[in-house]
């Protein structure tokens, strides 16, 4: 995996690292879905998911220079959308990156009713992600 715009390679898939000891995840309060919640697992983001109708998924690293340009835009589309944005360090979690065919950061997965329904790979303009969630909110 590369990022977009760097030639830096990401981590390869291999032995899994980041186990969880539960599988219980607090219940999100409205104030945790004003800011990007950081994905522990691959339970943790299902839960995610389960929980609230449009989610948009940030597959970055923190090496990534498009990914941290992106990080003010999504934080402010979590404080002004309905849909919870929610974060996944492809350096911590490589598994749950190549579960979602992530070969470049950042990759921007949305869910709605519990579905994927958009990947895209490569920073994306706010206006744009803000129409894509707001697409999805009925």
């Amino acid at each position: 995996m590369y990022c977009t715009i760097h030639t830096k390679p990401l981590n390869r898939l291999g032995a899994y690292t980041g186990v969880m000891a539960t599988d219980a995840y607090p219940e999100p309060s409205d104030d945790q879905t004003e800011k990007p919640l950081h994905v522990e697992s691959e339970d943790h983001l299902d839960a995610i998911v389960d929980e609230h109708d449009v989610v948009l998924v940030d597959f970055y690293a923190d090496w990534c220079g498009p990914c941290k340009m992106l990080e003010p835009v999504l934080e402010e589309l979590a404080r002004e959308t309905e849909g919870v944005i929610a974060k996944v360090d492809v350096d911590g979690l490589t598994q749950l990156a190549g579960a979602y065919g992530v070969r470049g950061v950042p990759t921007l997965v949305l869910f709605a009713d519990g579905e994927q329904v958009e990947q895209h790979t490569g920073a994306l303009p706010g206006d744009r992600l803000r129409d894509l969630i707001e697409g999805y909110i009925e």
